[in-house]
């Protein structure tokens, strides 16, 4: 019953029941006195009444304000399990606390302090191995996931690609209700091409309609402000790869639990067969294809789709890094909107690191990396540098060779360099001298904006801070990857 049939519903039985009582004042002593005194009697029953079902209205009230409160904190911290029965392993008790090495943050003079935190910090690095789940445990919990889609792909395409039964009407709009569709002004408009290609793909086969649906063949990972939108417009331009309609849909981090933005408001969980939507024009290209190649006999290509993915066990990840000290102070000018300059940019930085010093207090390094809270919290994003804790995690579940991992200092100076690593890592084919150099030589996309450029570096002591704080990470990193390049002690700038 909802809040307003609740309250209605009360309104109706007391009435009902004032209407039964009012009745009594006319039944009874004829007696003016004993009238009067058995009425007076009476009201005060009723006041008594009336108040206890007021307080009852007003705790039903209550408790359901702090039900909402809590489901909505628990909904924007991202927690989603345990709600009210078991403690999250990432919930912070006291996220405002800053540790034990409380200090003003007006720049240089807390600099010993600031260190000193930094040094705590360190002293608590630790790398901790994840445990990775059954498949059986990861089926159990997203049974709908699994049931889409199937375990085996099409033999001679790159993608994983399959025929999925179309059980609706072919007049209706397959895109109706699909929630990207619903939110998305861009995939709306390509809906419109969708729709008009969709029923000329639909396989008839023993009585039924069938779809052609795909996968993505690699994935682009990485991190704000490391250079994949660069990446990603330079290999959208080779012949063999096809992209989806959206360069970022955010399924597998974020729609699929059903919050997004606050400005969109929350929405319903985004379902599997929404995303696979996005896929769509890539499928038709690659049925296309297919049928082309089966009337002439002659060898497929490879066309390949691309997007972060990660439900293949063979699937391939191109990750694109860049010095985290530098990375930090890019994201910070990129995304902060007023008040912009150095020593604003170290006031956070110093207000940030004795956030993450409170968390380890208390929690495991990766516990505090992945905190929803946390992170939401610091008014610098430092915990996105910390790569090899992701990198960890990502090698945990696929092997080393599936993984391409890149700097963007090199990408900067030689782009030839880095894209021929990424062509033959995906066995893409050759390309002509003009083609090539469309791709290597065009300018690089969402550079830093001119006002941003204009407020000059990070302040030295502020560089000095970072620097230590992400020494020690960094240095597992190039361990792991076998490359020193990766500490960017020397190897940090960007021409």
């Amino acid at each position: 019953m909802t809040l307003m049939e609740y309250k209605y519903s009360l309104l109706s039985s007391v009435t009902e029941d004032h209407r039964k009582r009012s009745l009594q004042f006319t039944v009874g002593p004829m007696d003016p006195l004993a009238v009067l005194e058995a009425n007076r009697d009476q009201l005060r029953r009723w006041g008594v009444l009336a108040c206890f079902r007021k307080a009852k209205l007003y705790s039903f009230l209550f408790v359901l304000t702090v039900m909402f409160l809590i489901t909505a904190s628990y909904i924007l911290t991202g927690e989603k399990k345990g709600l009210l029965l078991t403690p999250s392993p990432y919930r912070i008790r006291s996220i405002v606390s800053p540790g034990q090495f409380s200090f003003n943050l007006t720049s240089a003079r807390d600099y010993a302090n600031i260190k000193l935190v930094v040094k705590t910090i360190v002293s608590k690095v630790e790398f901790s191995s994840r445990h990775v789940p059954e498949l059986k445990d990861l089926v159990h919990h997203e049974p709908h996931m699994f049931s889409v889609i199937p375990r085996k792909f099409f033999p001679d395409v790159k993608n994983p690609c399959w025929y999925e039964e179309h059980s609706g009407n072919i007049s209706m709009d397959p895109y109706e209700k699909n929630l990207y569709a619903l939110y998305s002004r861009r995939f709306r408009t390509e809906c419109d091409i969708l729709r008009k290609a969709f029923r000329e793909h639909l396989h008839y086969r023993g009585g039924r309609y069938y779809r052609m649906r795909c996968l993505p063949y690699f994935y682009i990972i990485g991190q704000p402000k490391c250079g994949t939108t660069d990446l990603y417009d330079r290999l959208k331009l080779h012949p063999e790869v096809r992209f989806t309609t959206m360069k970022e849909p955010h399924w597998w981090t974020r729609k699929r639990f059903g919050v997004v933005r606050l400005s969109e408001g929350f929405h319903d969980r985004y379902p599997m067969e929404d995303y696979l939507d996005l896929f769509d024009l890539a499928a038709y290209q690659i049925q296309d294809h297919l049928v082309g190649n089966a009337s002439r006999s002659q060898n497929k290509r490879n066309i390949i789709t691309d997007f972060v993915h990660a439900v293949q066990p063979d699937a391939k990840f191109i990750v694109m890094l860049r010095d985290p000290v530098e990375r930090l102070y890019s994201d910070y000018l990129y995304f902060s909107i007023a008040n912009k300059s150095a020593e604003d940019f170290h006031e956070r930085v110093s207000e940030s690191l004795q956030l993450f010093e409170g968390c380890l207090a208390e929690f495991s390094m990766r516990s505090c990396v992945y905190n929803t809270t946390l992170n939401n919290a610091m008014p610098v994003r430092l915990q996105v540098g910390l790569y090899i804790v992701y990198i960890l995690d990502w090698l945990t579940v696929f092997r080393r060779d599936q993984i391409l991992v890149l700097r963007l200092e090199d990408h900067a100076t030689n782009r030839k360099y880095t894209m021929h690593k990424v062509f033959d890592f995906l066995s893409l084919g050759p390309l002509t001298e003009q083609k090539e150099a469309e791709i290597t030589k065009s300018p690089a996309s969402n550079t830093r904006r001119p006002a941003d450029k204009n407020l000059g570096p990070m302040l030295p002591f502020t560089r000095e801070i970072l620097r230590d704080f992400y020494s020690p990470f960094n240095e597992k990193l190039a361990k792991v990857l076998n490359n020193d390049s990766f500490m960017w002690e020397n190897h940090s700038k960007l021409m």
